[in-house]
């Protein structure tokens, strides 16, 4: 397997890597951007409903046989969050250049021994 570390660059850089069964996108921009906007959700000192909310979750009985509250909050936080991941350019030509040669067919370690 080979990871080509080079990222494809932007506001929010994205790693191709690859494992014996899959392509793996690393965005770890793109989780810190998520964290930063959950974070600013809670600490927003003008609306503080989500903080509230939360509070009013982790008072509640653990043994809570729904999980209503929870999932209510997990979709306002994320829809706070951010989602999307900028191409410009041409970024997504890279990307796609990424992909495919990641995700093209590989010779099989034991095809490699037998063509020798």
């Amino acid at each position: 397997m080979s990871n080509d570390r080079t990222p494809i660059t932007g506001p929010i850089p994205l790693h191709v890597e690859t494992t014996p069964t899959a392509v793996v996108l690393d965005m770890q921009a793109l989780t810190r951007l998520v964290v930063a906007d959950v974070l600013d959700a809670l600490l927003n000192p003008e609306d503080t409903g989500t903080w509230d909310r939360l509070q009013a979750l982790a008072e509640q009985p653990a043994a809570t046989d729904t999980r209503l509250p929870f999932e209510e909050l997990v979709e306002q936080l994320a829809d706070a969050a951010s989602s999307k991941v900028p191409l410009y350019g041409t970024k997504a030509l890279e990307l796609a250049e990424l992909l495919s040669r990641a995700a093209g067919p590989k010779p099989v370690p034991h095809q490699l021994r037998r063509a020798s």
